[in-house]
């Protein structure tokens, strides 16, 4: 929580883009951090009997809660330093819970390690999945609201906007999970491919003028790409055994940051020559690709029977995905 009140204060000296750049370096660093050590926290004070609701609600309140946040930073000025001074003072408050409270602390992982020709000998689909959309969702979360300011959409719509794409996750993400429960989760990956590359046609057409046309088009948009995460994360723990949950969550998270962070700087470099659109081209390039893959892929592996899947469970690709990493350290408790 100290480094995110640090990234606050390097932001609030002025506009200067190595120090904003350290600043987000140091906020991504520290945002997963306190979201690990959350899940391990949930996951160590909930029973069996209900830490899939707990999850569920937890992953829920955090998107809302991304959105609510932009919605209520386009409330209040750019100019000077009120936004720092908030995320200061939102951040001072949720040190208070956290100091006062008497959980113990949940044990560590047993093992963490990474091991990526596993994870591609028992599931090529959800690895390639991951890396796609992991960087996408980064790219999509953080050019759109670029894309519509260059548009002269006002503050407060491009907050409005931001607020709609997070409801996208969750309806589009929610059905297509519990179709992915009932036929091969690679068809669903397929569909779901295709229909952001249908959005991100349909949003280089649509003028922002119509603001909620193009609000529902990028909520689609938004919320496809974060289903190619959570659908590629549940296909991977259907071939994989559960004795290798632990490796296979930390190799999966290794890919997720890995592409979260080199898919929008190449976008950042790609922009100037083609264009504020060059992000929604990415988009629907990697989607199309990615679906010609998983259809490749059909032909060479039989499906998954329904009774040996794991069940579907709403992920973002916004944030690590450690859940994992945490079962693990409850199934594998430290020795003396």
């Amino acid at each position: 929580m100290a480094l995110v009140i640090l990234s606050a204060v390097l932001i609030s000296l002025g506009v200067s883009p190595w120090l904003w750049v350290l600043a987000r370096g140091i906020y991504g660093m520290a945002g997963n951090i306190n979201f690990i050590i959350t899940l391990s926290w949930l996951n160590h004070a909930a029973a069996n009997s209900w830490r899939g609701r707990a999850m569920s609600l937890f992953y829920m309140i955090y998107v809302i809660a991304i959105g609510l946040g932009a919605w209520l930073f386009g409330q209040i000025p750019a100019e000077g330093n009120l936004a720092p001074i908030l995320t200061i003072f939102f951040t001072t408050l949720a040190i208070l819970p956290i100091g006062l409270t008497r959980l113990p602390n949940p044990p560590p992982p047993g093992k963490v390690s990474v091991d990526v020709p596993l994870v591609w000998r028992n599931s090529p689909v959800a690895f390639v999945g991951v890396l796609a959309a992991g960087g996408l969702s980064m790219a999509v979360q953080g050019f759109t609201p670029i894309y519509a300011a260059a548009n002269s959409v006002s503050q407060g719509d491009v907050a409005l906007l931001m607020l709609v794409m997070q409801f996208g996750l969750i309806f589009i993400q929610y059905p297509m999970g519990v179709l992915s429960d009932r036929i091969d989760r690679r068809i669903v990956l397929i569909l779901v491919c295709i229909l952001i590359a249908l959005a991100g046609v349909v949003s280089l057409f649509v003028s922002f003028a119509n603001l909620i046309l193009i609000m529902l088009v990028f909520a689609v948009f938004a919320g496809a790409v974060e289903t190619v995460y959570s659908i590629a994360n549940a296909h991977a723990n259907d071939r994989t055994a559960p004795s290798d949950f632990v490796p296979l969550a930390s190799t999966l998270l290794m890919c997720w940051s890995i592409a979260a962070t080199i898919i929008p700087l190449s976008i950042t470099l790609l922009t100037p020559v083609f264009g504020p659109k060059t992000f929604i081209y990415a988009a629907m390039g990697t989607a199309l690709a990615y679906a010609v893959f998983v259809a490749v892929r059909l032909k060479f592996r039989e499906t998954v029977p329904p009774h040996l899947r794991e069940n579907f469970e709403m992920k973002s690709a916004q944030m690590p995905n450690a859940g994992a990493l945490m079962d693990g350290a409850q199934a594998d408790p430290p020795r003396a």
